[in-house]
């Protein structure tokens, strides 16, 4: 308890703290050595905790019904013109009971909210090692949320304590095997009070976990490896076409549990400098030779990130490091290939929906196959109808395939025809417009573009009062 806490509770007239059914109180038995006699104690008890209620309103309702019963008396007290300190285990604020009381009086009576130690920091404090250090990202999770929120949310963070467990524990445990945290995770019971037990997650049994415990993931910061982990390991992720609102929970995962991270360095540099962490930057153009770097260094024992735009399997680089790991030296490296937002995808939603038929995607660069194969298969794509997602288009070193490119599509398509062109979605200079396809100009496209032509049937269609433009297809083909 702060000294405040013990002041306020020697100033006050009336002592109130809310317990379930069977009337022992946490809180009240933290304070205890600071009760006087002469305390009005007002005990607040639940009507219900985990049991099923005949209310009408259900569980929410009966809980309603008490939060109301319950401030009306400790208005009464207030009326009269006594001093009411509430108690509240960890902190009134954060997951406290407490707080239900003050919506329903801190507008109406002079009010004081007194900070506590919450449960998290005495956790961490039990354990004795940090919880989050540096840039580290600390997440707070009831285990009430359902096993696959909570697999989500342990595996994009760097650190967290699920509260609230007792009952939910299997399925906590569950999250925790699930996003590959398990081997790193703790367990605090009845941190600093009687009873208290700290261990490893992994080893608690089910039966024995209480409500007043946590799990903790702490700081990875110089943690030495849990023994439980396996060996070296290659996981390649796709950071989506941009920066860090495009990353999916397991890649942000993925990429905060690595001890290295390689990759061309444009796509580095979207991922966050962790302590500890070796970063390993090349040129776009030796996709083989990092590929083999990077599961060199998984043989050797390291966790392995290797970065790529967009998704990994969409030009980019899952093949290459496949392609090398198939090799014999390589045969016993486990590799991964974690999805990411595709350039497509990103651009085709900011135009509306032109993906929403059948399509093609085909990359214009012809550095790894001749320009006509291509061409054969623009054409193909074309006579098929689809639409297409244009792929690498061009460069300094590359400036008449789109052009190119548009001339072909003009023998199957329409002039009228709707041709998105999105250049850096989601970075700072993001544009994404729309023209005809007899419209398209090579000069405006770049590496950094990408083309989405539509098919006979998608629609280019002006609504709203800024006359935006919004391009889809539709999903019912009409037929012959």
């Amino acid at each position: 308890m702060t000294l405040r806490a013990v002041q306020a509770i020697g100033e006050a007239d009336v002592v109130a703290y809310h317990s379930a059914r069977h009337g022992r109180s946490i809180a009240r038995s933290i304070a205890a050595a600071h009760l006087r006699p002469d305390h009005i104690e007002e005990a607040l008890v639940y009507p219900v905790t985990t049991e099923t209620t005949d209310h009408p309103g259900g569980y929410r309702g009966a809980l309603e019904e008490f939060y109301e019963e319950a401030a009306a008396r400790l208005a009464a007290h207030l009326d009269a013109g006594r001093t009411v300190a509430v108690l509240a285990e960890g902190d009134p604020m954060f997951y406290g009971s407490y707080m239900h009381m003050h919506k329903r009086l801190a507008d109406r009576y002079a009010t004081e909210v007194i900070p506590g130690v919450t449960s998290v920091s005495a956790a961490a404090a039990r354990l004795g090692t940090p919880l989050v250090e540096g840039e580290e990202i600390l997440t707070i999770l009831p285990g009430t949320l359902p096993e696959e929120e909570l697999t989500a949310r342990l595996a994009a963070t760097d650190t967290a304590v699920v509260m609230k467990l007792g009952r939910t524990f299997p399925a906590v445990r569950g999250a925790f095997e699930a996003s590959g945290r398990l081997p790193e995770a703790r367990y605090v019971e009845r941190a600093t009070m009687a009873g208290e037990r700290t261990g490893e997650l992994a080893d608690v049994d089910p039966e024995s976990v209480p409500y007043f415990s946590v799990a903790v993931l702490p700081s990875r910061v110089d943690a030495p490896r849990p023994s439980g982990r396996a060996g070296g390991e290659v996981v390649v992720v796709g950071t989506g076409p941009a920066g860090p609102l495009w990353l999916t929970p397991q890649t942000r995962g993925a990429l905060a549990a690595a001890d290295d991270v390689v990759g061309y360095t444009t796509y580095l540099d979207r991922v966050p400098v962790r302590p500890g962490q070796a970063r390993h930057g090349s040129d776009n153009k030796v996709e083989s030779e990092r590929a083999e770097f990077a599961l060199d260094l998984a043989r050797r024992g390291h966790r392995v990130a290797v970065v790529s735009g967009g998704d990994p399997g969409v030009f980019a680089m899952a093949t290459a490091v496949l392609e090398v790991a198939s090799q014999d030296a390589y045969a016993d490296i486990p590799v991964r290939v974690l999805p990411g937002v595709t350039a497509a995808n990103a651009a085709a939603a900011r135009a509306g929906a032109p993906l929403g038929h059948d399509y093609a995607t085909i990359s214009l660069s012809d550095r790894l196959k001749p320009w006509e194969v291509i061409a054969e298969r623009l054409r193909a794509a074309a006579s098929a109808d689809l639409v297409l997602a244009l792929y690498n288009p061009g460069s300094t070193s590359r400036t008449w395939q789109v052009g190119r490119a548009r001339d072909l599509l003009l023998e199957h398509r329409s002039p009228d025809t709707p041709v998105v062109l999105a250049r850096d979605v989601g970075g700072p200079t993001e544009s994404v417009r729309t023209v005809r396809l007899a419209d398209v100009d090579p000069a405006e496209v770049d590496m950094r573009t990408l083309l989405i032509v539509g098919s006979s049937q998608t629609r280019w269609v002006k609504r709203g009062e800024d006359g935006r433009g919004i391009v889809w297809t539709p999903r019912r083909y009409p037929e012959a």
